[in-house]
């Protein structure tokens, strides 16, 4: 069996051609996807600003083979961030990921005298 690492993913896009009806529910939901809804999910989170409606991000958390790098974690999560967006109905464009694996962080531990 294959080492597994945890991947975190940010997809960013540029929403694109959207209808009325898309854009009146996008605004219509803002306040649920702001700040505070910014969590690493399987599932992704989307976060936006409404005005004006141009960018959104989705956040997931990828689990594959290590083997496969963060090339394949980033194609993972653009994939599920095109189903999630097309099974809404939301026209985009641009989908770009940025992919940090959690499993080769490396985590800073400051002495406790500095703390």
């Amino acid at each position: 069996m294959s080492e597994q690492h945890t991947y975190r993913v940010i997809v960013r896009g540029t929403w694109d051609g959207l209808t009325e009806e898309s854009r009146e529910r996008l605004l219509a939901e803002a306040a649920d996807h702001g700040l505070s809804s910014m969590r690493f999910t399987e599932e992704g989170s989307l976060t936006y600003e409404p005005r004006p409606l141009k960018h959104f991000s989705m956040r997931y958390v990828v689990v594959s083979d290590a083997a496969d790098g963060e090339e394949m974690a980033g194609a993972i999560a653009e994939d599920r961030a095109e189903t999630t967006l097309r099974a809404l109905g939301h026209g985009f464009t641009g989908l770009k990921s940025k992919v940090t694996d959690l499993d080769t962080m490396k985590i800073n531990v400051k002495p406790a005298s500095r703390r």
